[in-house]
């Protein structure tokens, strides 16, 4: 089967098109990537405005067509949290339907924890034993651990990238207050949910998913994208302090000259970068294993697991 996943995100609306078979490795076969920046296209009233509306129509719209022209059977589409705690989130998906013909599945953050959770377990296996899952997406940082394939918690912070560095970080280059004060705040958001996350017990393994650690991975030394997806990638917190004073006295434009950094997510490096720090210590861990899968997949293995729409 040919299926198309359509992730609309805090940062992007990405279609991937997957041939995919029950009991069988998804195969990529195609990408497209609008990079919107929605949650920057909320208004101080907490409204997607009018122009952010219309433009994720159009988005959506030629995703469609793309996926359509690439031969897929089956569309899976779903929003995440730029959609999910807009003011008016569910006019901007009432509008997307209407227009689009699209019934984007407004995903809670605790299901999109879920999914990633079961993505990361089955890139890793069972041998993993008790993992952790961390990931920073645009607009919240979600974390999961258990043994099985259901985690046993799964908590979502509004700790994404794109939010912290529109609230806490507005300009160019972070003043060194700006970066004390955002450290503050996301160390005392993780450290509230660390006890919840450790009650059954250390993981064996903790993994981390989503492009701001893939980038600050690849920053720190970790294989480029092209040694494939079974090159193996590691971030170690030694590496992140080392890397954290540089980011934080560079501009936008000279960090998008680093490896791995696309310049539509350069500016919102320094706040990833600052989550990354936290969870990682507060977890006490001294490394983290990159996964290439993360939500995008996790929905496509549940799919065709078949598995029922409570287990979100």
């Amino acid at each position: 089967m040919r299926l198309g996943v359509l992730d609309v995100g805090s940062n992007t609306v990405h279609l991937i098109v997957v041939d995919a078979h029950q009991g069988a490795r998804p195969l990529p076969a195609y990408s497209h990537k609008t990079e919107l920046l929605l949650i920057g296209l909320i208004g101080d009233d907490g409204r997607i405005t009018a122009d952010g509306a219309a433009r994720l129509e159009e988005a959506v719209s030629e995703a469609m067509r793309i996926g359509e022209d690439k031969g897929v059977q089956e569309f899976i589409a779903f929003a995440t949290s730029a959609i999910r705690e807009a003011v008016n989130g569910e006019e901007v998906l009432a509008g997307v339907r209407d227009r689009t013909g699209v019934e984007l599945q407004l995903l809670s953050g605790e299901a999109e924890a879920r999914l990633t959770f079961l993505a990361v377990r089955r890139w890793f296996g069972w041998s993993a034993g008790r993992l952790l899952v961390l990931d920073i997406g645009g607009g919240s940082l979600e974390m999961a651990t258990g043994f099985d394939e259901m985690p046993e918690v799964a908590r979502s912070l509004p700790l994404g990238a794109a939010r912290l560095t529109k609230q806490w970080l507005p300009g160019d280059v972070p003043t060194e207050e700006e970066v004390r004060a955002l450290r503050r705040h996301v160390r005392a958001e993780i450290g509230q949910a660390v006890g919840d996350l450790l009650r059954f017990g250390r993981p064996d393994k903790v993994v981390a998913s989503s492009k701001t650690f893939r980038q600050l991975a690849r920053v720190a030394g970790a294989a480029s994208s092209a040694y494939g997806l079974y090159a193996p990638r590691r971030l170690s917190r030694t590496d992140l302090l080392e890397a954290l004073p540089r980011l934080t006295t560079m501009t936008t434009a000279e960090r998008a000259t680093l490896p791995g950094v696309s310049a539509g997510r350069a500016h919102q490096l320094v706040a990833g970068a600052i989550v990354a720090d936290a969870a990682i210590d507060l977890f006490e861990t001294q490394v983290v294993d990159i996964s290439p899968w993360a939500l995008r997949e996790g929905i496509i293995l549940r799919r065709l697991d078949g598995l029922p729409e409570e287990w979100l």
